[in-house]
């Protein structure tokens, strides 16, 4: 069986992280969001994934460049221009010959994938879309169900007044290859908003399942923040990488850790990490490959990235630091700052506040001191 995911899009809500690299790719738990995606694919049967790619697609390829993942067979394709989520599945006609999967590049999730297979066949559906309830429906597609599953209604973004259920589209869609007829060729074509709304029309058999499966869609630094949270805390069955160093913390290989060290779970560190004399860490904590901790600094509830490197008594608190980030002795980041690869803080600065630091950019040493308000430098 195929699955396809799109995961062309350029991932702005991301920026500036995004700038450098495709949000499909960006690590989760140390590894890029897609391996963690197509091994849910393997766990359930599928055979071959076909991506939708656009933006940064090189990233990708060159990743997956052996086309098999485990023991899922990838296939890539290139959007020249925007094909929407419906045209760029189009595009994949000839391979899909049977029931197929959709998937969004951008959600987490342990949805029962075989479950909602098995749902669709039983009611002969020519689509089937996965729902999942939120507590606010406002930004996504709200979708209003009939007693037996059928779908009534789709609205995209709902204003409030406008909010008559809790279940939202969640990004995965079961389909019959009758069900691309409908969509022009060579064209941008949406799903949400073109063939869905169609064959809603013509009265033709879209189903409902409905999931209170884990969900998560990383779209946004908070939101990416708040996944790792979840996945560190136990609330979704997904292996932490590494060796169990002892109950909470976790390392890859190569790590130094100085007896004076505080280490309170959960961590997580990749291959070659080096942690100081007198340093704390405290989780939910990522740490990439390479990532060195300074003596007396404080990291905590954070991500940060392969290569980091955090400088004596500096502090880190509840942001997202991009490759090779380097933080000055002394400095404060917290409250939600993302700082995107290779950008540099010196020393004695303070950001908070969810301020922002472009790739390659530099803050010399007390550049900021005190922020009234949101803030970026890009």
């Amino acid at each position: 069986m195929f699955a396809v995911v799109l995961a062309g899009g350029e991932g702005t809500r991301l920026r500036p992280l995004t700038r450098t690299i495709a949000k499909s790719m960006v690590p989760v738990l140390n590894r890029p969001f897609l391996e963690h995606l197509i091994a849910r694919l393997a766990r359930h049967g599928i055979s071959d994934a076909a991506f939708t790619l656009g933006y940064r697609a090189d990233q990708v390829e060159a990743h997956f460049s052996s086309r098999r993942f485990r023991n899922v067979g990838l296939h890539f394709t290139r959007e020249e221009v925007p094909l929407g989520t419906a045209g760029g599945v189009k595009a994949l006609a000839s391979l899909l010959t049977e029931t197929f999967l959709v998937l969004n590049g951008d959600i987490y999730t342990d949805l029962d994938l075989t479950a909602a297979l098995d749902f669709h066949r039983r009611n002969k559906a020519l689509v089937t879309i996965v729902l999942t309830p939120v507590d606010d429906p406002t930004p996504y597609g709200m979708v209003e169900t009939e007693p037996d599953s059928r779908i009534r209604r789709f609205l995209e973004k709902p204003a409030p007044d406008q909010v008559t259920t809790v279940w939202v589209n969640a990004g995965t869609y079961i389909m019959e290859p009758a069900a691309l007829e409908l969509v022009p060729p060579n064209g941008p074509y949406m799903f949400e908003r073109g063939l869905f709304p169609t064959l809603l029309e013509r009265g033709e058999p879209l189903f409902a399942y409905k999931s209170t499966c884990f969900w998560s869609d990383l779209g946004t630094p908070r939101r990416y923040l708040d996944l790792h949270e979840q996945l560190l805390l136990g609330r979704i069955d997904t292996p932490v990488p590494g060796h169990q160093l002892r109950p909470g913390v976790w390392s890859g290989q190569g790590w130094e850790v100085d007896a004076s060290a505080q280490l309170h779970g959960p961590v997580v560190m990749g291959n070659g990490c080096t942690i100081g004399p007198g340093a704390v860490l405290q989780g939910p904590l990522v740490l990439g490959d390479g990532v060195v901790i300074g003596q007396d600094a404080r990291v905590s509830g954070s991500v940060l990235w392969a290569g980091v490197r955090v400088g004596d008594k500096a502090v880190v608190e509840g942001s997202i630091l991009g490759n090779g980030v380097a933080i000055g002795e002394g400095s404060f980041i917290g409250n939600g700052c993302v700082l995107a690869d290779g950008a540099s803080v010196g020393s004695g600065n303070r950001l908070e506040r969810g301020m922002t630091l472009g790739p390659g950019k530099r803050l010399e040493d007390g550049a900021v001191f005190f922020l009234l308000g949101p803030a970026s430098h890009r």
